[in-house]
């Protein structure tokens, strides 16, 4: 049975032209050429508005690669194909999206356009340019250093094979909200710590300002027989050369303080 195409927004005129070709080149006759088949058999693969865009063509086709030429041009016309040119150009692996999906994505957007005229290289280094860090790196371990050294197509192997890996194992990147919570726990952790340190240094800092300053007072012995101790003018020259107030301690104040006669000082 032949595959129809109804020209809807969401068909693939190229998908519709591979399929009607692998249908005719395994019901051809022997001995009539595949191209005469084509032009015989297209009508009847096209549905509704497209069969009446056949029809009411002003000329008739010669040969089968006129019919599909202006078949494309009519169904994938040129603004179609510079928007898969830019979504092929900007290509990038999604959040989540393992190796062999996007590998398959990227294939299916290509075929969707096989007239893109991108370069081998430059669609390869589109792909790659736009992995995950981590596929990206395990790419370039398989390869044996980087992978856009390699010519196109041992990259293009060596990409199939491993992305054959990856759907075997089920290798997929973390989600989203995975990096998310990793990241946001690893900044809480940073910033506790940073908190802490700050706690610490402000405590030192205050028990610093809130220690008294111990200064040592000097007190005098006086020898001679021949005045009081209270007036000895050794003594009292060097009780002139200390500050007026040192301080307190524990309630008790020092520095200059009134002298009271002691049982023995006028033995």
């Amino acid at each position: 049975m032949l595959p129809k195409f109804h020209g809807l927004a969401g068909e693939d005129p190229h998908k519709h032209l591979n399929e009607f070709h692998v249908l005719c080149s395994t019901m051809r006759p022997q001995g009539i050429p595949e191209d005469y088949i084509k032009m015989k058999a297209f009508p009847f693969s096209l549905d509704g508005a497209t069969k009446d865009w056949l029809y009411l063509q002003p000329v008739l086709f010669n040969t089968w690669g006129d019919m599909k030429r202006m078949f494309l041009e009519k169904f994938f016309p040129a603004s179609r194909t510079t928007t898969i040119r830019k979504e092929i150009c900007g290509i990038r692996q999604h959040t989540g999206e393992t190796l062999h999906e996007y590998w398959e994505r990227f294939n299916k957007l290509c075929a969707t356009c096989p007239h893109h005229q991108i370069s081998e290289q430059l669609l390869i280094q589109y792909f790659y340019e736009r992995l995950s860090m981590m596929d990206k790196s395990m790419i370039d371990a398989a390869s044996g250093g980087a992978l856009m050294d390699k010519t196109p197509a041992v990259a293009r192997h060596l990409i199939s094979n491993m992305t054959s890996n990856t759907q075997q194992f089920g290798i997929r990147g973390p989600s989203q909200s995975q990096m998310v919570n990793e990241i946001g726990a690893a900044s809480n952790q940073r910033l506790e710590n940073q908190l802490t340190k700050l706690t610490s240094l402000v405590r030192q800092l205050a028990v610093g300002q809130h220690q008294p300053a111990m200064v040592a007072n000097v007190y005098g012995i006086c020898t001679s027989v021949e005045h009081l101790t209270d007036m000895c003018p050794t003594l009292q020259e060097t009780e002139s050369d200390q500050p007026e107030n040192v301080g307190a301690i524990g309630g008790f104040q020092y520095g200059k303080q009134p002298y009271q006669t002691r049982p023995f000082d006028n033995l």
